[in-house]
């Protein structure tokens, strides 16, 4: 069993990096936490672990520094081609499985948005659905993400999986938020703005003061949730 949130987004580059290091530092205190990144393409200019290590001033044991790790900002299946590897769900999971301290709850970053395709037959969604966890979508303000958040929510769902809930980036649109949040029967937990100076202290204080006011994020957070023992081989 394991314990946590898997994070995806509408889009690569929307901020969910960002917002797990902002997870760490609202939950440290009343969580034992841990930051995974399980598929990473273009590692030879961006690494997210670096990013949440230091935005959520993580020490060694807030971090997996562990995964598939690709050249190349592509699909994840499309770096693995050009890489002459392959990436499988099952391989992905066992990383996590090889784990044992039980006590962990795992902030989990997927790759890109939730349809992103690991290779010929999976996506990252089947990877949320292995493990199991609710997931928290990571959506914009901006004009066009009433669609985007919603075709994500309803893919989401169609699988069975649970919706922790929403934390939009960039300014603030009430009317967006709203209309998320009806249409999709979802609660907006935050709504994370584009930092003037993005460091720890910054992403800190926004998290503490405005992330999940009212911590409903907690209870996900606490409860084990059974993995499925069978997938695509």
């Amino acid at each position: 069993m394991i314990r946590g949130l898997f994070i995806t987004g509408t889009d690569t580059g929307i901020g969910k990096t960002v917002v797990a290091a902002a997870l760490m530092h609202r939950y440290r205190d009343e969580r034992k936490l841990r930051y995974w990144k399980p598929i990473q393409t273009g590692i030879e200019q961006d690494n997210d672990t670096v990013v949440v290590r230091t935005l959520g001033h993580c020490v060694d044991d807030e971090i997996l520094d562990e995964g598939v790790r690709l050249k190349r900002p592509l699909s994840p299946h499309l770096a693995a081609k050009l890489s002459g590897k392959s990436i499988t769900v099952d391989k992905v999971y066992r990383t996590l499985t090889a784990q044992t301290d039980q006590k962990v709850s795992w902030i989990i970053e997927g790759a890109g948005g939730a349809l992103v395709p690991i290779n010929e037959s999976e996506q990252m969604v089947d990877l949320a659905q292995m493990f199991a966890l609710p997931v928290l979508v990571v959506v914009s303000t901006k004009l066009g993400t009433i669609n985007h958040t919603l075709l994500t929510v309803e893919a989401l769902r169609r699988r069975g999986l649970v919706i922790a809930g929403v934390v939009m980036v960039g300014d603030k649109d009430i009317h967006n938020r709203e209309a998320i949040e009806s249409y999709g029967a979802v609660s907006v937990l935050g709504e994370m703005p584009t930092f003037a100076q993005l460091d720890s202290n910054s992403v800190r204080q926004w998290a503490l003061s405005e992330l999940d006011s009212k911590s409903v994020l907690v209870d996900h957070l606490r409860l084990a949730h059974h993995a499925r023992q069978s997938f695509k081989l």
